[in-house]
């Protein structure tokens, strides 16, 4: 063993071994408890960000406890190669989108390989190669002959950036997820997947799902939004058609005085025939293509239909007025207007002059002032008939039983959840496997024909699709001599990570999209990490897909993960100078030296290269805007893989925002260095015999107990409470233990055997490679890959000690373990042999000693000075 610290030596050293044997290679083995332990799969986007180090270091450490355990331990990856980014990119490098994909593949996969993570390589997939989309394509066509897949022309959410489709999940206040574009509403062909017949169990399951985080299930609740309501059947006048509408409030339906329906209503149409200016309005409302988001703060207009309701409880006449803020889409396609207990309901009365009737009262009993706007709170009625006085459950009950007896109304669940729309509008994606035929009827790609590849070899102009253009793709014919088109959209990359995982239990087979055995054998999922930005999106498909798989037959288990991480975002300061123009100009971290005051306050901030006065910007989110991401490599290179894995689970809890600080981590590097020379130290001096525990003394039992009280808290923290930060800085507190301890005796060096022993283990799932080296130097004879998690000894814990508070003139230096029968003098004796109290008399003289039986023994000291 050498005396000095290379972090690059010896990752590579250690790095080639797992290579070469396949270490973390795993098959089903019945004879053992498996443990599958799965983070996101990353995009190709080109290098890896310190986003990914985090999500992809806290699966590894979790998976490399877990098999030290003695699970069968899977922990695989692939990628998630399709999508938008990668045509982009395309089309800015002008290559196509394939090889720039297989590119960055390349050289992620080597930069994962750096960092050393526990990876079975070989059930590594992509999902942009057929030989994983075809089942996807196959499993499509499955759900249509079920009758779970259909296509409408719908109303969608457009995205004029990326010209593609997008769904309710990716519209973020009323912007694109990806480019921030204001999303436009558009009217296109769509195929859809009938997530709604599966929104019920969804939301059930929530509640079983006890190792998720609650903030996601919340999300994921609101999302599905399930709400109990009535559905109420408005006669018109002088027609023999009705309007429906639904509502969670009929507390408040003696309030209605007025009905709204969208624009694309079939009586609005019908409207609109026999008056010009409805049909100019409807006209003006389709062409505004107002998206779901912006409902809430666009301007609502409207106009009469001329059209007449009867209220089926009163019998009075209510006007239906069409209105730009009421989608066909969303509900019935009408709503009800209570403008003195709803906001907008109110807005839309004041600007055109409709009555306001308030049929609730103010909690004082008054009559609400509806001046200034609704009022929303429930209470008692008022202004309704017999149901006047009821409060408003009671109220809520009598008036459904009232509607349904008139055959008014119909109980109903309502979600807010709608069904999967899956077409995008761009070629890199796997194509959908549907035909039309020259008669306009439409069938799924037969088996034979099957996968359906899609072109890689294409030019990318960034205007067209080129699956429309290349004529020879798109036509096909079958075997019976038919004729057919191919559909040219291509599916939702969230289709391919919604069901990834269940093939990562079978990646070689060729039989069928599952290997059934297989996939019972691993899953559930015992872990997943991602970010909770996937909440709504990835968290809700890839949950609607594993009940899909589950009713084709190929799993038995409801949920495809039992437990979820969801870690928090890295963020590291920024910096800048203004340029001649005034402008900004950011600078990178790490090119910056940097001077703090003694709270670790920045207080200048100089560029290496030029010397230059910087601006410190503050802390925010790594992004190339501000230039302020940190490189994976370049910190590798500097202080090696497990200094940098070290790091990022030490600096802050998994959950929350991690600071990325350099002197943060260069306190890491000089961690390891320590435990690197304490074991080297430890070796040099020759074999160690073996530990008498029968024979220790206090010093000693001291020690051991602090090790067995360190392995029992760290086993804790990284297990149960997954606290790895303070699992951290305990290893890190008993080490400096540790390098204080007694190293004189034969038994003093046997308990140092013991603890490094125990100390390198409990380190080797954060920092595998210096684990790896240390352990072959400690103990020659097996890999720490093989080895066991250490278990505490209760005996060495059991408190049949007395804890001693040992104070030099009253202020608390170190703390002693004795056995209750231990005297006084002998207590003193132990204090005085402590290191740390020896320091203390050195320049000093002991005037008297207090000794408080079992608690504190202070002694009183006088300067020699």
């Amino acid at each position: 063993m050498q005396d000095q610290y290379c972090p690059q030596e010896v990752e590579s050293y250690v790095q080639s071994y797992w290579e070469e044997n396949n270490t973390f290679k795993v098959t089903e083995d019945l004879e053992k408890e498996k443990y599958y332990c799965l983070s996101m799969l990353p995009y190709p986007s080109g290098r890896l960000h310190m986003g990914h180090v985090r999500n992809y270091t806290i699966g590894d450490v979790i998976a490399r406890y877990q098999r030290m355990l003695g699970k069968n331990v899977m922990q695989p990856i692939g990628w998630d190669a399709f999508g938008l980014p990668a045509e982009n990119a395309a089309i800015n490098n002008n290559i196509a989108p394939a090889i720039w994909t297989y590119n960055n593949i390349i050289y992620m996969k080597n930069q994962l390989k750096q960092l050393g993570f526990a990876y079975d390589w070989s059930r590594e997939l992509t999902t942009c190669h057929p030989e994983f989309y075809r089942w996807e394509q196959w499993f499509f066509t499955q759900l249509y002959k079920k009758g779970l897949v259909y296509k409408k022309t719908a109303a969608v959410n457009w995205c004029p950036n990326d010209r593609t489709v997008l769904a309710n999940e990716q519209v973020l206040n009323g912007c694109c997820w990806r480019c921030d574009a204001k999303v436009k509403y558009k009217e296109i062909p769509q195929w859809f997947i009938k997530i709604t017949h599966y929104a019920e169990e969804l939301l059930n399951e929530l509640d079983n799902l006890d190792g998720w985080p609650e903030q996601v299930k919340t999300m994921q609740r609101n999302w599905i939004g399930r709400s109990e309501g009535i559905e109420i059947l408005f006669n018109i006048i002088n027609d023999d058609k009705k309007i429906t509408v639904y509502t969670t409030r009929p507390d408040t339906v003696m309030g209605i005085t007025y009905l709204s329906i969208a624009a694309n209503h079939p009586l609005a149409i019908h409207s609109a025939t026999k008056n010009s200016m409805i049909a100019d309005f409807i006209i003006t409302c389709r062409n505004l293509k107002v998206a779901e988001a912006d409902i809430l703060t666009m301007e609502k207009k409207g106009i009469d239909s001329n059209l007449l309701a009867l209220h089926p409880l009163s019998g009075e006449k209510i006007p239906i007025w069409i209105s730009n803020f009421v989608l066909m889409e969303y509900g019935t396609g009408a709503i009800m207007g209570v403008p003195a207990h709803d906001q907008r309901d109110w807005e839309f009365a004041i600007k055109y002059g409709l009555p306001i009737k308030p049929v609730i009262l103010e909690l004082n009993g008054n009559i609400p002032d509806l001046t200034k706007g609704a009022m929303i709170n429930k209470g008692i009625l008022c202004n309704s008939g017999i149901f006047s006085g009821l409060d408003n459950k009671s109220a809520s009950k009598k008036i459904n039983d009232a509607l349904i007896s008139k055959g008014a109304g119909i109980y109903k669940i309502h979600y807010r959840l709608r069904d999967w729309g899956v077409s995008r509008q761009r070629y890199w994606g796997t194509p959908i496997p549907m035909l039309t035929l020259s008669d306009g009827s439409i069938i799924p790609t037969p088996d034979d024909q099957l996968p359906v590849i899609l072109p890689e070899n294409v030019i990318i102009d960034g205007t067209s699709n080129p699956l429309k253009s290349d004529l020879e793709w798109a036509n096909i014919r079958l075997n019976n001599g038919q004729l057919a088109l191919r559909e040219t959209d291509t599916f939702d990359t969230f289709m391919e990570s919604s069901w990834y995982y269940a093939r990562y239990t079978c990646v070689n087979y060729d039989k069928g999209m599952i290997n059934t055995k297989a996939a019972n054998y691993w899953l559930p999922i015992d872990q997943y990490i991602g970010g909770i930005e996937h909440a709504i999106m990835h968290l809700m498909y890839f949950r609607f897909y594993h009940k899909l798989l589950r009713d084709a037959g190929f799993i038995t288990c409801n949920e495809p993960a039992k437990r979820l991480i969801c870690q928090g975002m890295v963020v590291a300061d920024s910096f800048y100078y203004l340029d001649s123009n005034g402008e900004r100009k950011w600078i990178s971290p790490i090119d910056v030296t940097i001077k703090r005051d003694k709270q670790g306050h920045i207080i200048k901030a100089t560029d290496k290269h030029t010397g230059r006065a910087l601006i410190y910007a503050g802390i925010s989110k790594m992004s190339k805007s501000k230039n302020n991401g940190i490189d994976p490599a370049v910190m590798v290179k500097r202080y090696g893989a497990d200094t940098v894995r070290l790091f990022i689970m030490f600096a802050a809890p998994v959950q929350k925002t991690l600071e990325w600080q350099e002197f943060g981590i260069e306190g890491i590097h000089r961690f390891l260095n320590k435990i690197w020379k304490l074991v080297y130290e430890h070796v040099k001096s020759g074999v160690t015999k073996e530990l008498n525990i029968l024979s220790l003394n206090n010093e000693q039992k001291n020690l051991r107990r602090d090790l067995h009280k360190t392995i029992k808290k760290v086993s804790d923290d990284i297990g149960r409470r997954q606290t790895f930060n303070t699992a951290i800085a305990s290893i890190m507190e008993f080490t400096n233990k540790l390098t204080r301890a007694s190293k004189k005796t034969e038994q003093d060096r046997a308990l140092i055997q013991e603890c490094l022993l125990a100390i390198i283990r409990l380190l080797y799932p954060f920092t595998p490679h210096i684990s790896y080296v240390l352990w072959q130097a400690l103990d020659g004879n097996s890999i720490i890959d093989n080895a066991s998690w250490p278990i505490a000894d209760d005996k060495a814990i059991k408190d049949d000690l007395l804890m001693i508070i040992v104070q030099i003139n009253g202020k608390t230096r170190t703390k002693i373990f004795i056995s209750p029968k231990t005297n006084a003098e002998e207590v003193e004796l132990i204090a005085l042999q402590q290191a740390v109290i020896k320091k203390y008399l050195t320049n000093g003289k002991i005037q008297k000693v207090i000794y408080v039986n079992g608690k504190l023994l202070n002694i009183v000291v006088k300067s020699n000075s």
